[in-house]
């Protein structure tokens, strides 16, 4: 690199993380993180990458949103069509990983856990409450698939935008919400001198949390 390898090194020291921080149930951290994060300005808190594999194990990474927590606030809920390429893995491959990263706070957090459908009735509230634009784009889009040009998407939108004319728009069949239940959620902290603060939560036996410090 013409500028040096040093040229997007940064240190950290924003915050620490002590064992005397942590809560018992890992969402329970992940909430305050969350709060904090969205207090500290950083803009689009509710990104995360999303990691899935096909049944071949291959692997794909996208950005999604964070919609919140699942009803008995143990999953992390995000919504898309479940044609898509996402979809389809998750329904060969119920397995997925999330990682949050917020720069300013100097904080992330890795999850891995099992996939499920959320109810139908939960995707029908979050689809009431899309702006009308995505509702429509969700019934003209073939999330994924090879298209000819912008102009026949553009078309397909129109099109459905004549059909619910003066109607409420339904969710497509197609269309809905998936959650991440976690069996590992790993905290991490930056430090200075790269001595970052990391702590593992895993699933035990009785369902309980085990705790781990992790080095760097």
């Amino acid at each position: 690199m013409s500028s040096g390898p040093n040229l997007f090194r940064r240190d950290y020291s924003a915050h620490k993380l002590d064992e005397g921080d942590l809560t018992l149930n890992p969402l329970d951290l992940f909430k305050n993180w969350f709060s904090k994060a969205a207090e500290s300005g950083e803009t689009d808190v509710n990104a995360m990458t999303l990691s899935t594999a096909s049944k071949d194990g291959l692997p794909f990474s996208r950005i999604v949103l964070f919609k919140g927590l699942n009803e008995s606030e143990t999953g992390f809920v995000f919504f898309t069509n479940f044609n898509s390429r996402k979809g389809k893995q998750l329904m060969e491959n119920p397995w997925a990983a999330l990682n949050f990263y917020w720069p300013i706070p100097e904080r992330q957090i890795n999850i891995r856990g099992k996939v499920e459908k959320v109810k139908n009735e939960i995707s029908d509230e979050y689809f009431r409450t899309r702006p009308r634009q995505s509702q429509i784009s969700a019934w003209a889009s073939q999330q994924s698939e090879v298209i000819e040009s912008r102009e026949l998407l553009e078309e397909k939108f129109s099109e459905i935008e004549k059909k619910f004319t003066g109607m409420d728009v339904p969710r497509p069949n197609n269309w809905g919400g998936f959650s991440i239940e976690p069996d590992f959620i790993e905290f991490w902290q930056g430090r200075v001198g790269r001595l970052h603060d990391r702590f593992l939560y895993s699933r035990n036996k009785d369902n309980g949390w085990k705790i781990e410090r992790l080095s760097p």
